[in-house]
């Protein structure tokens, strides 16, 4: 193994914890209490809603403009707030700052540091827009780690997309039998490396997954270096 290809939000970038840690700020400058029960509320189904529209945006059924200003808009309108100007408030500020949050998961940059020590190639395979996973990458700290970094939106197809995963080991100058995927979604990461030949491991923190739903299924980044041998 030469190669290894990690996804991004969720897997090395805390999503949601930088996630909420931007909508917090958004809620007390654009005044949501004026409108809304309560943050908890509006960021429980705003969790909700973003998660649904993202999952028809990778099937390619929304584009990302839509998606972008429509998550804040539902979001509202699930509280009897019908107002366009604040949604798109709400979209331009999320994409301004949620990039610039730098929650990484636990034992991020040390286990990137001994699997480049190790010589290991290492590089991002993200669904994320590419205009902000730059950002995420550059302000956190990660960027000096990967040599490829490819946003599915650059094939024009999301991941599980073949074509995602075949584009990541051309611009790596990679073979698939010696690459490994990383990534937390077992459909987008696991299934689609797999049917483009690469084996995976499932990043799982939260143990959303059954024990035994993938033969490699680690909980703690810091397990990738020790997994590795055995595969």
């Amino acid at each position: 193994m030469k190669h290894l290809f990690f996804d991004l939000d969720r897997t090395l970038w805390d999503f949601d914890k930088n996630s909420e840690s931007a909508l917090t700020i958004l809620y007390d400058e654009l005044k949501l209490d004026d409108h809304l029960r309560s943050f908890q509320s509006f960021h429980t189904k705003y969790k909700k809603v973003n998660g649904e529209l993202w999952h028809k945006y990778s099937k390619g059924e929304i584009s990302k403009e839509v998606l972008r200003v429509k998550r804040f808009a539902d979001t509202l309108h699930h509280f009897d707030v019908k107002n366009k100007e604040l949604a798109e408030a709400l979209a331009d500020g999320y994409v301004s700052l949620s990039p610039y949050q730098t929650n990484l998961f636990p034992d991020t940059l040390e286990t990137l540091e001994k699997l480049k020590n190790d010589n290991f190639e290492l590089h991002i395979i993200t669904n994320g827009f590419s205009e902000v996973q730059h950002i995420k990458l550059d302000k956190s700290g990660l960027k000096p780690y990967f040599d490829v970094v490819l946003c599915s939106e650059e094939v024009g197809k999301s991941k599980p997309s073949r074509l995602v995963f075949d584009h990541a080991l051309e611009l790596a100058k990679a073979k698939a039998d010696e690459s490994i995927m990383i990534g937390d979604s077992y459909e987008a990461d696991i299934v689609g490396a797999e049917n483009a030949g690469i084996r995976a491991i499932l990043f799982d923190p939260d143990r959303v997954h059954r024990e035994g739903r993938h033969t490699w299924h680690i909980h703690e980044l810091k397990a990738i270096p020790e997994t590795l041998p055995w595969m």
